[in-house]
Protein backbone atom coordinates (compact mmCIF):
# COMPACT_ATOMS: atom_id res chain seq x y z
CA UNK A 1 0.00 0.00 0.00
CA UNK A 2 1.54 3.24 -0.82
CA UNK A 3 1.79 6.27 1.82
CA UNK A 4 -0.15 9.26 1.28
CA UNK A 5 2.28 11.45 1.21
CA UNK A 6 3.05 14.71 -0.34
CA UNK A 7 6.18 13.65 -2.93
CA UNK A 8 9.24 16.33 -2.49
CA UNK A 9 9.43 16.43 -6.37
CA UNK A 10 5.55 17.01 -6.82
CA UNK A 11 4.38 20.09 -9.01
CA UNK A 12 7.85 19.82 -10.74
CA UNK A 13 7.08 20.65 -14.43
CA UNK A 14 8.98 19.06 -16.91
CA UNK A 15 11.97 21.85 -18.40
CA UNK A 16 11.45 22.17 -22.35
CA UNK A 17 14.76 21.70 -23.85
CA UNK A 18 14.55 22.42 -28.24
CA UNK A 19 10.63 21.55 -27.95
CA UNK A 20 11.63 18.14 -25.45
CA UNK A 21 10.38 17.52 -22.58
CA UNK A 22 12.45 15.91 -19.75
CA UNK A 23 11.31 15.62 -16.02
CA UNK A 24 14.35 15.24 -13.29
CA UNK A 25 15.99 12.22 -13.44
CA UNK A 26 14.60 11.91 -9.61
CA UNK A 27 11.20 12.24 -9.99
CA UNK A 28 11.16 9.91 -13.13
CA UNK A 29 12.80 7.25 -10.53
CA UNK A 30 9.98 8.18 -7.66
CA UNK A 31 7.19 7.65 -10.24
CA UNK A 32 8.99 4.39 -11.60
CA UNK A 33 9.41 2.89 -8.08
CA UNK A 34 6.26 3.38 -7.20
CA UNK A 35 4.35 2.06 -10.10
CA UNK A 36 6.45 -0.96 -11.05
CA UNK A 37 8.09 -1.79 -7.41
CA UNK A 38 5.71 -0.66 -4.97
CA UNK A 39 2.81 -1.56 -7.54
CA UNK A 40 0.58 1.47 -7.05
CA UNK A 41 -1.76 1.87 -9.87
CA UNK A 42 -1.06 5.35 -11.96
CA UNK A 43 -3.92 7.00 -10.36
CA UNK A 44 -2.09 6.46 -6.59
CA UNK A 45 0.92 7.52 -8.25
CA UNK A 46 -0.70 10.80 -9.57
CA UNK A 47 -2.04 11.29 -5.81
CA UNK A 48 1.14 10.98 -4.24
CA UNK A 49 3.02 13.21 -7.14
CA UNK A 50 0.23 15.88 -6.94
CA UNK A 51 0.08 15.39 -10.67
CA UNK A 52 -2.47 14.35 -13.10
CA UNK A 53 -2.55 10.52 -14.62
CA UNK A 54 -1.08 11.81 -17.99
CA UNK A 55 1.62 13.39 -16.65
CA UNK A 56 2.41 9.89 -14.83
CA UNK A 57 1.80 8.35 -18.18
CA UNK A 58 4.59 10.37 -19.55
CA UNK A 59 6.71 9.97 -16.52
CA UNK A 60 6.89 6.01 -17.24
CA UNK A 61 7.06 6.49 -20.79
CA UNK A 62 10.16 8.89 -20.40
CA UNK A 63 11.92 6.42 -17.30
CA UNK A 64 11.61 3.35 -19.88
CA UNK A 65 13.69 5.21 -22.55
CA UNK A 66 16.31 6.91 -20.37
CA UNK A 67 16.58 3.67 -18.69
CA UNK A 68 15.39 4.02 -15.32
CA UNK A 69 12.84 1.50 -16.34
CA UNK A 70 13.64 -2.31 -18.20
CA UNK A 71 11.59 -4.39 -19.08
CA UNK A 72 12.19 -8.21 -20.33
CA UNK A 73 9.98 -10.03 -21.87
CA UNK A 74 10.57 -13.54 -21.83
CA UNK A 75 10.13 -16.24 -23.87
CA UNK A 76 7.92 -19.86 -22.84
CA UNK A 77 9.36 -22.93 -23.33
CA UNK A 78 7.33 -23.90 -26.40
CA UNK A 79 7.75 -20.79 -27.63
CA UNK A 80 11.89 -20.82 -27.35
CA UNK A 81 11.16 -24.62 -28.92
CA UNK A 82 8.96 -23.75 -32.09
CA UNK A 83 11.83 -20.90 -32.72
CA UNK A 84 14.13 -23.58 -32.73
CA UNK A 85 12.12 -25.65 -34.41
CA UNK A 86 11.70 -23.27 -37.16
CA UNK A 87 15.34 -22.26 -37.64
CA UNK A 88 16.56 -25.58 -37.64
CA UNK A 89 13.39 -26.41 -40.61
CA UNK A 90 14.84 -23.39 -42.49
CA UNK A 91 18.79 -24.34 -42.30
CA UNK A 92 17.99 -27.78 -43.86
CA UNK A 93 15.29 -27.35 -46.16
CA UNK A 94 12.81 -29.67 -43.93
CA UNK A 95 9.06 -28.87 -44.60
CA UNK A 96 9.06 -29.70 -40.41
CA UNK A 97 11.03 -30.44 -37.23
CA UNK A 98 9.67 -31.87 -33.82
CA UNK A 99 11.66 -31.26 -30.71
CA UNK A 100 11.35 -33.43 -27.68
CA UNK A 101 11.44 -32.89 -24.29
CA UNK A 102 15.19 -32.65 -23.15
CA UNK A 103 16.65 -36.05 -22.09
CA UNK A 104 16.50 -36.96 -18.40
CA UNK A 105 19.73 -38.02 -16.51
CA UNK A 106 20.02 -41.47 -17.05
CA UNK A 107 19.63 -43.89 -13.64
CA UNK A 108 21.91 -46.66 -12.20
CA UNK A 109 22.33 -48.81 -14.88
CA UNK A 110 19.66 -47.20 -16.89
CA UNK A 111 20.56 -46.72 -20.91
CA UNK A 112 20.32 -43.08 -22.71
CA UNK A 113 19.46 -45.07 -25.83
CA UNK A 114 16.14 -45.93 -23.68
CA UNK A 115 15.44 -42.49 -22.55
CA UNK A 116 16.43 -40.70 -25.76
CA UNK A 117 13.91 -43.46 -27.01
CA UNK A 118 10.88 -42.13 -24.05
CA UNK A 119 11.18 -38.81 -25.10
CA UNK A 120 11.53 -38.79 -29.24
CA UNK A 121 8.11 -41.42 -29.04
CA UNK A 122 6.34 -38.00 -27.94
CA UNK A 123 7.32 -35.82 -30.73
CA UNK A 124 7.18 -39.08 -33.08
CA UNK A 125 3.58 -39.26 -32.12
CA UNK A 126 3.12 -35.58 -32.80
CA UNK A 127 4.94 -36.23 -36.52
CA UNK A 128 2.68 -39.18 -37.18
CA UNK A 129 -0.41 -37.31 -36.44
CA UNK A 130 0.10 -34.88 -38.83
CA UNK A 131 0.59 -36.79 -41.71
CA UNK A 132 -2.98 -37.97 -41.22
CA UNK A 133 -2.28 -41.34 -42.03
CA UNK A 134 -5.35 -43.63 -42.93
CA UNK A 135 -6.99 -47.37 -42.98
CA UNK A 136 -4.89 -48.89 -45.80
CA UNK A 137 -2.26 -46.28 -46.17
CA UNK A 138 1.71 -47.93 -46.21
CA UNK A 139 4.18 -46.82 -43.61
CA UNK A 140 7.16 -47.89 -43.57
CA UNK A 141 10.08 -48.45 -40.89
CA UNK A 142 13.64 -48.67 -40.68
CA UNK A 143 15.86 -50.76 -38.35
CA UNK A 144 18.10 -49.15 -35.51
CA UNK A 145 18.92 -48.50 -32.24
CA UNK A 146 16.55 -44.92 -32.24
CA UNK A 147 13.57 -46.31 -33.84
CA UNK A 148 13.73 -49.84 -32.09
CA UNK A 149 13.72 -47.35 -28.88
CA UNK A 150 10.96 -45.59 -29.73
CA UNK A 151 8.43 -48.89 -30.89
CA UNK A 152 9.01 -49.74 -27.13
CA UNK A 153 7.27 -46.88 -26.19
CA UNK A 154 3.16 -45.34 -26.22
CA UNK A 155 2.62 -44.07 -30.32
CA UNK A 156 -0.59 -42.63 -31.47
CA UNK A 157 -3.36 -45.18 -32.34
CA UNK A 158 -3.61 -45.38 -36.14
CA UNK A 159 -6.40 -48.19 -37.33
CA UNK A 160 -5.49 -50.26 -40.24
CA UNK A 161 -2.59 -48.46 -41.39
CA UNK A 162 -0.30 -51.25 -42.91
CA UNK A 163 3.33 -51.42 -41.40
CA UNK A 164 6.35 -52.58 -43.65
CA UNK A 165 10.21 -52.69 -42.80
CA UNK A 166 12.52 -50.55 -45.45
CA UNK A 167 15.29 -53.34 -45.13
CA UNK A 168 15.93 -57.03 -44.97
CA UNK A 169 16.91 -58.40 -41.40
CA UNK A 170 20.49 -59.58 -40.38
CA UNK A 171 21.42 -62.52 -37.90
CA UNK A 172 22.87 -60.57 -35.57
CA UNK A 173 21.48 -60.71 -31.62
CA UNK A 174 20.29 -57.20 -31.08
CA UNK A 175 16.61 -56.30 -31.30
CA UNK A 176 17.33 -53.22 -33.40
CA UNK A 177 18.73 -55.19 -36.51
CA UNK A 178 15.53 -57.52 -36.29
CA UNK A 179 13.23 -55.10 -38.88
CA UNK A 180 10.61 -57.18 -38.56
CA UNK A 181 10.44 -56.89 -34.59
CA UNK A 182 10.91 -52.98 -35.00
CA UNK A 183 7.72 -53.62 -37.34
CA UNK A 184 5.36 -55.68 -35.66
CA UNK A 185 6.27 -53.11 -32.47
CA UNK A 186 5.34 -50.14 -34.61
CA UNK A 187 2.13 -51.71 -35.93
CA UNK A 188 1.33 -52.89 -32.15
CA UNK A 189 1.85 -49.64 -30.97
CA UNK A 190 -0.58 -47.83 -33.59
CA UNK A 191 -3.11 -50.30 -34.11
CA UNK A 192 -1.81 -50.98 -37.58
CA UNK A 193 -1.12 -54.63 -39.49
CA UNK A 194 2.33 -55.71 -39.74
CA UNK A 195 3.74 -57.04 -42.90
CA UNK A 196 6.71 -58.87 -42.64
CA UNK A 197 10.26 -59.04 -44.96
CA UNK A 198 11.43 -62.64 -44.41
CA UNK A 199 14.66 -61.75 -46.54
CA UNK A 200 18.56 -61.24 -45.23
CA UNK A 201 19.59 -57.25 -45.50
CA UNK A 202 22.62 -58.53 -48.38
CA UNK A 203 21.68 -61.97 -49.59
CA UNK A 204 24.70 -64.01 -51.67
CA UNK A 205 24.70 -63.88 -55.34
CA UNK A 206 22.23 -66.83 -55.83
CA UNK A 207 20.12 -66.39 -53.30
CA UNK A 208 19.83 -62.79 -54.70
CA UNK A 209 18.69 -63.77 -58.08
CA UNK A 210 15.97 -66.28 -56.29
CA UNK A 211 14.15 -63.41 -54.11
CA UNK A 212 13.77 -61.51 -57.30
CA UNK A 213 10.69 -64.12 -57.93
CA UNK A 214 10.04 -64.72 -54.59
CA UNK A 215 5.89 -63.97 -54.34
CA UNK A 216 6.09 -63.40 -50.82
CA UNK A 217 9.49 -60.98 -50.99
CA UNK A 218 8.50 -58.92 -53.51
CA UNK A 219 4.74 -58.66 -52.50
CA UNK A 220 6.54 -56.47 -49.42
CA UNK A 221 8.57 -54.63 -51.72
CA UNK A 222 6.18 -53.86 -54.18
CA UNK A 223 4.82 -52.08 -51.18
CA UNK A 224 7.34 -49.32 -51.08
CA UNK A 225 6.76 -47.21 -53.41
CA UNK A 226 3.20 -46.94 -52.38
CA UNK A 227 4.19 -46.03 -49.26
CA UNK A 228 2.94 -42.84 -47.70
CA UNK A 229 5.17 -42.06 -44.63
CA UNK A 230 8.74 -43.18 -43.69
CA UNK A 231 9.97 -43.28 -40.18
CA UNK A 232 13.74 -43.58 -40.27
CA UNK A 233 16.26 -43.59 -38.07
CA UNK A 234 19.96 -41.69 -39.33
CA UNK A 235 22.85 -43.88 -38.98
CA UNK A 236 26.20 -42.41 -37.50
CA UNK A 237 29.41 -42.84 -39.50
CA UNK A 238 30.45 -46.38 -39.33
CA UNK A 239 33.87 -45.56 -37.58
CA UNK A 240 32.55 -44.41 -34.79
CA UNK A 241 29.96 -47.10 -34.23
CA UNK A 242 29.82 -49.25 -31.58
CA UNK A 243 28.09 -51.80 -33.13
CA UNK A 244 26.95 -52.46 -37.01
CA UNK A 245 24.95 -54.06 -39.32
CA UNK A 246 27.63 -57.08 -40.79
CA UNK A 247 27.71 -55.80 -43.88
CA UNK A 248 29.09 -52.86 -42.87
CA UNK A 249 33.12 -54.10 -42.67
CA UNK A 250 35.27 -51.51 -43.37
CA UNK A 251 37.84 -53.43 -43.84
CA UNK A 252 36.23 -55.38 -46.92
CA UNK A 253 34.97 -51.89 -48.09
CA UNK A 254 37.48 -48.65 -47.63
CA UNK A 255 35.04 -46.70 -49.24
CA UNK A 256 33.02 -46.52 -46.31
CA UNK A 257 35.17 -44.77 -44.60
CA UNK A 258 33.74 -41.62 -46.46
CA UNK A 259 30.33 -42.38 -45.49
CA UNK A 260 29.15 -40.33 -42.88
CA UNK A 261 25.88 -41.66 -42.08
CA UNK A 262 22.59 -43.97 -43.89
CA UNK A 263 19.14 -44.05 -43.98
CA UNK A 264 17.28 -47.00 -44.77
CA UNK A 265 21.10 -48.65 -44.90
CA UNK A 266 21.88 -46.43 -47.67
CA UNK A 267 24.79 -44.79 -46.98
CA UNK A 268 26.18 -41.13 -48.18
CA UNK A 269 29.23 -39.16 -47.78
CA UNK A 270 28.93 -35.61 -46.15
CA UNK A 271 28.07 -34.14 -49.79
CA UNK A 272 25.04 -36.41 -49.51
CA UNK A 273 26.29 -38.72 -52.29
CA UNK A 274 26.15 -42.34 -52.00
CA UNK A 275 28.87 -44.62 -51.11
CA UNK A 276 28.83 -48.33 -52.00
CA UNK A 277 30.31 -51.26 -50.38
CA UNK A 278 30.93 -54.84 -51.21
CA UNK A 279 27.95 -56.47 -52.58
CA UNK A 280 25.48 -52.80 -52.33
CA UNK A 281 23.70 -53.92 -55.07
CA UNK A 282 22.00 -56.90 -54.00
CA UNK A 283 20.73 -55.22 -50.64
CA UNK A 284 17.90 -55.43 -49.80
CA UNK A 285 16.39 -51.94 -48.92
CA UNK A 286 14.23 -48.98 -50.34
CA UNK A 287 16.54 -47.44 -52.95
CA UNK A 288 17.18 -43.46 -52.91
CA UNK A 289 15.12 -43.05 -55.85
CA UNK A 290 12.05 -44.90 -54.58
CA UNK A 291 12.56 -43.08 -50.66
CA UNK A 292 12.69 -39.26 -52.10
CA UNK A 293 9.01 -39.96 -54.05
CA UNK A 294 7.48 -41.23 -50.73
CA UNK A 295 5.36 -37.78 -49.67
CA UNK A 296 6.37 -37.76 -46.17
CA UNK A 297 9.69 -39.52 -44.56
CA UNK A 298 10.19 -38.09 -40.68
CA UNK A 299 13.80 -39.34 -39.42
CA UNK A 300 14.00 -39.60 -35.84
CA UNK A 301 18.05 -39.24 -34.26
CA UNK A 302 19.82 -37.23 -31.82
CA UNK A 303 22.90 -37.12 -30.66
CA UNK A 304 26.36 -35.84 -31.16
CA UNK A 305 27.17 -38.76 -33.67
CA UNK A 306 23.97 -37.75 -35.43
CA UNK A 307 24.71 -34.01 -36.06
CA UNK A 308 27.07 -34.47 -39.30
CA UNK A 309 24.42 -37.22 -40.31
CA UNK A 310 21.41 -35.52 -39.99
CA UNK A 311 22.72 -32.42 -42.20
CA UNK A 312 24.31 -34.20 -45.07
CA UNK A 313 20.79 -36.42 -45.58
CA UNK A 314 18.81 -34.16 -45.06
CA UNK A 315 20.91 -31.92 -47.57
CA UNK A 316 20.43 -34.77 -50.02
CA UNK A 317 16.90 -34.60 -49.84
CA UNK A 318 16.63 -37.98 -47.95
CA UNK A 319 14.17 -36.94 -45.87
CA UNK A 320 11.57 -34.26 -45.60
CA UNK A 321 10.87 -34.03 -41.47
CA UNK A 322 12.99 -34.57 -38.48
CA UNK A 323 11.96 -35.67 -34.80
CA UNK A 324 15.16 -34.63 -32.42
CA UNK A 325 15.89 -33.33 -29.09
CA UNK A 326 17.13 -29.67 -28.30
CA UNK A 327 20.57 -30.35 -27.97
CA UNK A 328 20.88 -31.71 -30.98
CA UNK A 329 18.91 -29.36 -32.47
CA UNK A 330 21.35 -26.26 -31.41
CA UNK A 331 24.20 -28.51 -32.43
CA UNK A 332 22.71 -28.76 -36.17
CA UNK A 333 22.09 -24.85 -35.80
CA UNK A 334 25.92 -24.19 -34.95
CA UNK A 335 27.00 -26.51 -37.45
CA UNK A 336 24.92 -26.18 -40.36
Amino acid sequence: MVRRRRHPTSGVRPASTNGRSHFPTSLLYAAAKMYYTDEATQAEVAEQLQTSRATVSRLLHEARLRGIVRIDVIPTDSEITHDVSSRVADVLGLSAVYISEPLAIPERGEAIEHLMGRALAVAVGRALLAVGLDVGDIMLVSSGRTVYEVARFELPRLPGVIVAPTVGGTDQPEAWYQTNEITRLVAERIGGRPVFLYAPALPGAELFQTLQTDPSIQGVLNLWPHARCVLSGVGAPPLLRSDAPQFVNVATSPDLIEAVGDVCSRFFNRAGQPVAFAGSERLIAVDIETLKSIPTVIAVAAGPNKVAPIIAAARAKLFSQLVTDPRTAEDILSRA
